[in-house]
């Protein structure tokens, strides 16, 4: 007999559209021989809807759906609440949760947290590590605790920027231009911005605090942008691929860089300075294990010149678009994405039960 998985995709983020592209190609290496699949799209509103097909989720029409679909937080239905349109309420079982989501709400520990009290075993990360590896700034004081090294950076809120003129001698007092800014809680590069000077420090810090009240600024790390793959927890060893680099278009890998321009590219098992690509490996188990990763992540790293590694970000719930690293880089070791995809499945499974 089947089991049923509902993949969630779409979400409240600026990440939404990812999202969409990650399901669409997740929902392809879904095995249905073994899986019925229950496709439940959340709009940028935040209202959640049942798709009919793969093709909705790629077109983008699942947003024309009338019919509501959420998870029920009653942990004895262990069910998707499907809303029909003659007003029935249906309970249909789900057997496990595949939450492609990225960003806020969705890769932040929100919806694992209803996952949990729905009682319904769901791929990836749990509440805590969710939420702490989201939040960039509590994710670098998990990191400082494990003594490896990263971007310094100054922590800035969004109310300080009323008085920005003293934000902007305190940045400038700890780290010279060029330096990155960055909302606490964003992902694929939204709202980050390099700043040369005071100008374009300050215009970087508006806009961050667009999209969230906690702000990031490091300095500039010059040196290739890194970034590998963890897989496993629980009862499964958590095992590391190879690593990966980005060659990005742009001055920085931004979210059009990454999503848009086609110059942008990315290799994998790039020849990297004296033994930077296992220690690269090695750090990435240590950073993952310490935010009591589960499931999956992508660890992000600068290597210099001279092979210093730089730990940079980690990501839950990583893309899995075409052009993303995560896929890309367990293929490279004789993962296929259908394989990959069963044992998250696997895994989810296996730490509900375990």
């Amino acid at each position: 007999m089947k089991e049923t998985i509902a993949v969630l995709f779409g979400g409240q983020s600026s990440e939404h559209v990812v999202s969409c592209m990650s399901a669409a190609n997740v929902i392809e290496q879904i095995d249905r021989e073994r899986y019925e699949i229950l496709l439940v799209g959340i709009t940028e509103e935040g209202r959640w809807l049942l798709a009919d097909s793969l093709e909705q989720v790629c077109q983008g029409t699942w947003k024309e759906s009338k019919v509501r679909a959420v998870i029920s937080p009653d942990a004895t239905d262990k069910s998707l609440l499907v809303f029909r349109e003659d007003n029935r309420v249906e309970k249909v079982p789900v057997h496990v949760a595949f939450p492609v989501l990225h960003g806020l709400f969705g890769e932040d520990g929100t919806v694992q947290g209803l996952l949990e009290l729905a009682g319904i075993p769901y791929v990836g990360c749990g509440v805590l590590s969710s939420a702490a590896a989201m939040d960039k700034l509590t994710a670098k004081v998990i990191v400082n605790s494990l003594g490896i090294r990263q971007a310094v950076y100054v922590p800035v809120m969004r109310r300080e920027l009323e008085q920005m003129e003293a934000v902007v001698e305190r940045v400038e007092k700890a780290l010279p231009y060029p330096v990155f800014v960055k909302p606490s809680n964003a992902g694929s590069s939204r709202g980050v911005n390099r700043a040369e000077n005071r100008g374009e420090l300050e215009a970087a810090l508006r806009e961050a605090a667009l999209h969230d009240r906690r702000i990031l600024v490091e300095e500039a790390i010059a040196g290739h942008e890194v970034e590998t793959a963890v897989l496993g927890g629980g009862t499964m060893e958590v095992s590391v691929s190879g690593v990966g680099e980005i060659l990005a278009a742009a001055e920085f890998y931004d979210f059009e860089s990454k999503y848009y321009n086609e110059e942008s590219r990315t290799i994998v098992d790039p020849p990297l300075p004296q033994d930077a690509t296992e220690r690269v490996r090695r750090t990435a188990v240590r950073i993952f294990k310490a935010m009591d990763g589960y499931g999956l992540s992508r660890v992000d790293f600068f290597v210099t010149d001279q092979g210093e590694v730089v730990f940079n970000e980690i990501n839950t719930m990583p893309g899995f678009t075409g052009i993303s690293m995560y896929p890309m880089l367990w293929e490279a070791r004789g993962i296929s994405k259908k394989e990959l995809v069963q044992k998250l499945i696997d895994c989810a499974k296996e730490r509900y039960h375990g």
